[in-house]
């Protein structure tokens, strides 16, 4: 199965008709095609989540609506692209997603009619439970732990014993969820299950850098916990090294699909000798006969550990600065290509200009205030396309206009039926083919074009009323 299906394709058309941009950018990104989603729709996806006048519960049951379909494909890249927009998307639609009673009802998905379709059932089935546990845990705690701030003064560093206690049972049974996905190589057959399977990488990446900060804070507060504090802090850790190893076998996973080296974190172990540690001091705690270490061997101790895990920790923010520096350099290539187009369009303008026969008398001016002066962005030679098409009704209803005055001799007035303006700006009489029209009086001054000046007007003007009252019409009876 390749390529978008008929009902793809009237799917889309039907939300075009509709007018419906985010319904049918759902359906693109959702095809029957087996690839992942494109990065064209889920941008504009994303896109969507940021404006405001965008319907978020309208958006999340369009993406809801794609999981109820009976083929896998469709169901899958639903599932990756819910998973995207939680990732990339505006904080709004993870919110909406929490407040929900229900998301994702997959338990029982099965595809027994396409090739592929049980296999990827059972990963759908897995996929949609990791998504539900991810809004379950904004839902508790109101946070998104692949977002929140890491370092020495992050969320999970500064926060105090209670609430630490509470808060990394959440982070593991998020993990565990996401652990269980369990994929091997010769599982990632196709685009759709890839994609899935980075958005779970990048993740499981983010999770446990959350996760491996708590725990860092965990055991420099251990020592000075209460008795039942200590006992679930202990229980706590002892979790967190199982799932220590399991992240590094899917990261293995991650290393042999061909997933870029650089960006697999080193899990560095904290030494054994900590967990005796902390389990002859809750002895002790509890009254239990024990030969605890002393002070100095125990801060020793400590320190060890935490130096490990802090090492890890550092290791996982390769990705996070690497898909900065990428999200930086697409973003410096969108601005430079909508640069290049801006320029190519200001490249296609037609400065205003006047008709051809004004065109061919500005060959011979050299100097007309009247010409706007073309910027040197425009000096290359304008293609066909970009010259305005003079033969236009508008310009067939009317005679060239000609802008000039120091016209070349040679061309007659007969040319232009209307006058021009001369060199001071004034606007100069129309006249008519110098072959049927009489010759002026001798005391009109003529310009060598054959027009009258426009300050020789009021002069013109009496001697005519003079000609007309003395014998330019006949008397009254």
């Amino acid at each position: 199965m390749s390529g978008q299906s008929i009902t793809d394709r009237i799917a889309a058309a039907q939300h075009s008709m509709t007018g419906s941009a985010i319904s049918k950018a759902v359906c693109k990104a959702t095809t029957h095609e087996v690839s992942g989603p494109k990065k064209k729709h889920l941008d504009y996806l994303i896109h969507c989540t940021n404006e405001m006048n965008v319907s978020i519960p309208q958006l999340a049951d369009t993406l809801f609506e794609r999981t109820a379909n009976s083929s896998w494909v469709v169901v899958f890249k639903a599932l990756i692209a819910t998973h995207h927009l939680m990732m990339y998307g505006n904080e709004r639609l993870i919110q909406y997603l929490a407040s929900r009673n229900t998301l994702f009802n997959l338990n029982n998905f099965l595809d027994k009619g396409a090739l592929q379709g049980y296999d990827m059932s059972t990963f759908i089935r897995r996929y949609s439970r990791y998504l539900n546990e991810k809004a379950m845990s904004y839902r508790l705690v109101a946070v998104d732990f692949t977002k929140m701030k890491r370092g020495i003064d992050g969320v999970m560093r500064t926060m105090n014993t209670e609430k630490l206690i509470k808060t990394l049972p959440i982070i593991q049974n998020q993990l565990d969820a996401l652990l269980d996905f369990q994929a091997n190589p010769n599982e990632l057959t196709n685009g759709v299950i890839n994609s899935a399977f980075m958005l779970l990488f990048k993740d499981s990446i983010r999770l446990f850098a959350a996760y491996n900060e708590g725990v860092i804070n965990l055991l420099e507060k251990y020592f000075d916990m209460k008795k039942n504090q200590c006992k679930d802090a202990l229980d706590i850790y002892k979790k967190f090294l199982c799932r220590m190893t399991k992240l590094s076998e899917f990261l293995k996973v991650a290393e042999q699909v061909g997933i870029d080296q650089g960006d697999i974190p080193d899990l560095s172990q904290a030494p054994s000798s900590l967990l005796e540690a902390l389990e002859q001091h809750l002895a002790s705690l509890e009254g239990k006969k024990t030969k605890e270490l002393n002070a100095d061997t125990r801060a020793s101790t400590l320190s060890s550990a935490v130096s490990s895990l802090s090492t890890t920790g550092m290791s996982f923010s390769r990705m996070d600065e690497k898909e900065k520096q990428q999200a930086l350099e697409e973003e410096q290539a969108r601005l430079q290509a909508l640069k290049d187009l801006r320029l190519k369009e200001m490249g296609m303008q037609t400065p205003p200009s006047a008709s051809p026969s004004s065109q061919s008398i500005g060959g011979g001016i050299s100097n007309n205030n009247h010409i706007t002066q073309t910027p040197e962005l425009f000096n290359s030679t304008l293609s066909a396309n970009s010259v305005p098409n003079l033969n236009s009704d508008l310009f067939d209803l009317q005679p060239a206009f000609i802008p000039a005055v120091q016209s070349n001799p040679s061309i007659s007035t007969a040319n232009s039926a209307w006058g021009g303006f001369d060199a001071l700006g004034d606007l100069l009489k129309p006249t008519m083919p110098a072959h049927n029209a009489p010759l002026p009086p001798p005391q009109m001054a003529i310009h060598h074009g054959g027009k009258l000046l426009a300050n020789d007007l009021d002069s013109s003007l009496a001697n005519l009323v003079g000609n007309l009252q003395f014998g330019g019409t006949p008397a009254k009876k």
